[in-house]
């Protein structure tokens, strides 16, 4: 696999941050030392600043898994914030929930249990604040539903898009079994940079990093190129 920014540099700026507390920290380490996926310090720290800046009374988080993202969202935004998270495999809505109730954020964080796929298209909220962390594969299908959610105005932050690096790889250079990951999201970076009322840009941050935001009511996507 690729490298997004130089392991020095990685490890450098890794080496500024100051943590988020115990329970949060504690958190991030069980979940590394059980191999589920958290987002990088990186995306922490660039979350932490997006919301202090944007301050949302409205989020939508597509992908929970044990939590600690929305804990963390939450962690830095007012207390009347609340936070939508969805997540499909049971064994991480249960450790979420468990992770929301030992924080006290039962109130202001709603899990709901099911697929993206299905949950999104029947949603009639509206959010300030996006975060995509799902499924890569998926992001391209989940796109048309989360910008109608998504006040205009509001910020669509969609977590490791330049897949380690291997985005800019030729198609035939990516393992076989990466292919069509590799495909949909490129798709996916084309459309959010070539459809009129958005407004992007992707950051070389943790795995990548594609801030958007909705500057019209209603978008018409502008479905494009994979290659």
């Amino acid at each position: 696999m690729g490298m997004i920014i130089e392991k020095r540099m990685e490890v450098y700026l890794e080496s500024l941050n100051m943590g988020n507390g115990a329970f949060l920290d504690e958190l991030e380490a069980y979940a590394r030392e059980n191999r589920i996926p958290v987002i990088r310090p990186g995306m922490q720290s660039l979350l932490k600043v997006l919301l202090a800046a944007s301050k949302p009374k409205r989020i939508l988080e597509v992908g929970t898994a044990v939590g600690f993202s929305a804990l963390l969202m939450a962690s830095v935004t007012d207390p009347d914030c609340r936070i939508v998270t969805i997540e499909n495999y049971e064994k991480r809505i249960q450790e979420a929930r468990k992770q929301f109730a030992r924080a006290g954020m039962e109130e202001r964080i709603t899990l709901l249990a099911g697929d993206a796929g299905e949950l999104l298209p029947a949603m009639e909220d509206s959010f300030d604040f996006i975060f995509m962390d799902a499924a890569k594969g998926q992001y391209i299908h989940f796109l048309k539903d989360a910008l109608r959610l998504l006040k205009t105005g509001g910020l669509l932050v969609s977590d490791n898009v330049l897949q380690e690096g291997e985005l800019i790889e030729s198609h035939y250079a990516v393992e076989r079994r990466n292919r069509t990951i590799y495909k949909r999201m490129r798709e996916y970076l084309y459309v959010l940079k070539h459809t009129e009322g958005l407004t992007t840009a992707v950051l070389p941050v943790g795995d990548g990093a594609a801030l958007t935001v909705k500057t019209k009511d209603k978008i018409e996507i502008s479905r494009g190129k994979g290659q």
